[in-house]
Order: C-alpha cells, then structure tokens, then sequence
C-alpha cells in the first residue's frame, strides 16, 4: 500500500446505508459528517458516548445496541470500524471486503480499505486533504492552513460570480481588526468595490489587493442628496455595473448603523442584499475594558441606548424618564459630547448621583482608554481628561466589578 498513494473521491451516501461500529469518542466525531451528508447511519455498539446517544434519540441515527456480528455489513455501501475490539474489528474488516464494501479502520489505517481525510468547509467549498501516508496531524495541519486562509481572504481563488447584481454589508466589528467576523474578512477578500465607514476597521483596508477601489463613505460627494442618499446609490450604481460591493461598517449594521436603511434602498432597486451580522462595540468595549455589561448579583439586564440627541432634543425617542428607573446596566454610543445633558436627566428622574460611569474610548484598539466617573461628575471629567469620539460610555454598578485590561497587540 506505500507504493500506490490513496485515489481521492467524494462519496455521495445520500440515502445511502453506512454502518458506523463503536459508539466512542471516534464516532463522536466522524457522525456529524455523515449525518449532514444525508446517510442512512446504522450504529452497531452496546455503549455510546453522551453525544452519540442524543443522535440516536433524536432520530438522526440508528442505534443497535448490541456487539458486531457478521452479516451487519450486509448492503452497506460505507463502513467506519472504530470497536475496543480487536478481533471484531478484523472480521468486520474481513466482511466489508468479501462484500466490497470500502471500510476505515481506526485501529489500523493500513489494514484498511479506505481513509477519511482530513476535511474542512469554507463558503460552499469542501476541503479534503490525504497524505500519500496515514499520518492525521499533518494532514489536519494542511487543512487547517488552507481553510483559514479561504475563511479570513488571505488565500483568494478566482471564482465565478452570478451575474446578479448583489452587496453586502458587513459589520467590521468594533475597531480591531482581529474582531470581524470569518465571513466577513472573506467577502472583503472577494470585494471589487469597498464603501467604507470612518468607525470601521481601517486597517483591513490596507490589506486589499490595488485593483479593490475603497471609498469613504464620509467623503462621497452629496451633490443633491443627503449623505445616507448618495452612501446608497453609490452601492446600487457599483453592484449594477456589475461589481461585488462590500459596504464595510462599524459594529453590526443594524445597531445605530442604518444598515436596514441601506437594506431597503438596495431591495427596492431589485438588488440582493447579504447582511453579515459584527460584532458590536456596545458589549464588545465594555468587556475589553474590564467591565462586563451583566454580572450575577449585579445586573440582570443592560439596555442599549443612542446618545447622539439630548434628552432634552424633541428628536430624542428614549424614554429617559424610564431608562432612570432600571436598576441594571445602560451603555450609551455616540454620547460624549450629550453626557452631561444625559446625567442630568437620568439623576432628574431617580438615579443615584452617585452611580459608577466608565467612558473607553476608541476600544479595542491600540489607542484605547478608560476613563472612570460619576453621573455627577462625568460632565467635568469629559472636559478634563478631554474625552473625544468614539466612546462607548457604561453607566451602572457593574463598572466598579470589572478587571482593568487593555487590548493585547
């Protein structure tokens, strides 16, 4: 068998009888796969973990809880020895060949018919990966490699795209690069046209290949129309000319982000939409700084609040009055230069003066800071330490249990 490398090919087991022999932590493992693959699974084990048993009750497989015995390869066009048993093993071995019936073996890879490789997924694409030799952690490492380099754009291939016109909006995350999500990294890597916030992970945008045109949504010219009017058209004029457009935006799209906004002008233009959920900076900052938004005995609830109108502002659509009233966490975004307005009002209508407050600024990247207050105090601490944007601002007692910590490099 070491002179003739394994001959690569993808079974199709739909509907397909497979027998799986052992319950143990191999079949744990290799179950799921063969389940997604549509295979009409048959364990043969007297035992199974936790795991293959909750497979078995909930239908996904059947279980025969008895030992192997001959005659249980009958039919089978797949079969994954993986028994304590030795010489169970070696007779099933022996059955799955008289029947011609391909058979991995854990116990013994050369002793087998077949051989899993080591398999990974990424945007429709399955990744198998076999050695010329059984040897699993090296394959796994192949794999491995090659999956994270499809997922995070760094291993681009040329493929093809519907002729669709079609965007994504992709939230970048709060700041630091290393926070957006596997999906949205690829899109990115994918990308012909980039439209940019100013809050979004700036530095992925160096990482682009030249030919990726990147536009600042902060500067793209308003002509006669608002800014959020002419962010949108520049989407629908790129994904009609028949590029793929990523709309790169800080946090998630759809907290304080106007991504249903945009969502819907590329609907009623007849274009398809993508969204790829972020990570957002209200729970994301706060646990980079220490603070966790709930915390048991603390804060069994956080609201999220925009602060970019005063209470005061007939525009304001907060109920500050009630917000008052909460005894958990609140967590303000675009709020700095209204947080003395917000103290007040939240003090005006019942919470204590004397409430912890933590500003970060610019969290999660190499410049964050924490800057610690009251609600009576925040209004002159903003001014002395001179507090700019973006700044998420968190209000309640769980700012005096969290860990200070800074974001590694």
């Amino acid at each position: 068998m070491a002179e003739h490398p394994a001959y690569p090919v993808g079974l199709r087991l739909s509907g397909r009888r497979v027998v799986v022999l052992g319950g143990g932590s191999v079949a744990q493992r290799r179950l799921p796969a063969l389940i997604a693959a549509g295979a009409d699974v048959h364990l043969v084990s007297p035992s199974a973990t936790p795991s293959v048993e909750a497979m078995a009750d909930g239908g996904e497989i059947t279980w025969h809880r008895r030992p192997y015995a001959a005659g249980d390869l009958t039919d089978a066009w797949y079969a994954l020895i993986a028994t304590s048993d030795d010489a169970a093993n070696t007779a099933a071995s022996a059955e799955g060949e008289a029947h011609r019936v391909w058979c991995v073996r854990s116990d013994d890879a050369a002793a087998a018919t077949a051989w899993t490789p080591a398999t990974g997924h990424s945007d429709g694409v399955t990744v198998a990966v076999l050695g010329d030799s059984p040897d699993p952690r090296r394959t796994a490492a192949i794999r491995d490699t090659v999956v994270e380099g499809l997922r995070d754009g760094t291993l681009v291939a040329p493929h093809h795209r519907p002729q669709a016109a079609s965007v994504a909006l992709v939230g970048g995350g709060p700041g630091d690069p290393d926070l957006i999500t596997v999906r949205g990294r690829r899109l990115l890597a994918q990308a012909d046209v980039v439209i940019a916030d100013r809050l979004g992970p700036r530095d992925l945008l160096n990482e682009l290949p030249p030919h990726v045109e990147v536009i600042d949504a902060a500067k793209i010219p308003y002509g006669r129309f608002m800014a959020q009017e002419a962010i949108n058209n520049a989407l629908i004029e790129h994904a009609k000319a028949g590029k793929a457009v990523v709309r790169l935006k800080g946090g998630d799209p759809f907290v304080f982000g106007r991504g249903m906004e945009e969502a819907q002008a590329l609907a009623e233009a007849g274009i398809s939409c993508t969204v790829v959920p972020g990570i957002s900076s209200s729970i994301s900052v706060p646990g980079a700084a220490g603070i966790p938004v709930t915390h048991r005995g603390v804060a069994h609830e956080f609201t999220v609040v925009s602060g970019h109108v005063a209470p005061d502002d007939e525009r304001s659509l907060v109920d500050w009055a009630a917000l008052a009233r909460l005894r958990g966490t609140l967590v303000v975004l675009m709020g700095v230069d209204k947080i003395g307005k917000i103290a007040e009002a939240l003090i005006a209508h019942g919470r204590a003066p004397e409430t912890p407050l933590a500003l970060v600024q610019e969290g999660t990247t190499a410049t964050q800071r924490r800057v610690d207050a009251t609600l009576a105090t925040v209004a002159e601490t903003v001014v002395a330490e001179d507090v700019r944007p973006p700044a998420v601002i968190v209000i309640g007692e769980v700012v005096g249990v969290g860990v200070p910590h800074t974001p590694q490099a």
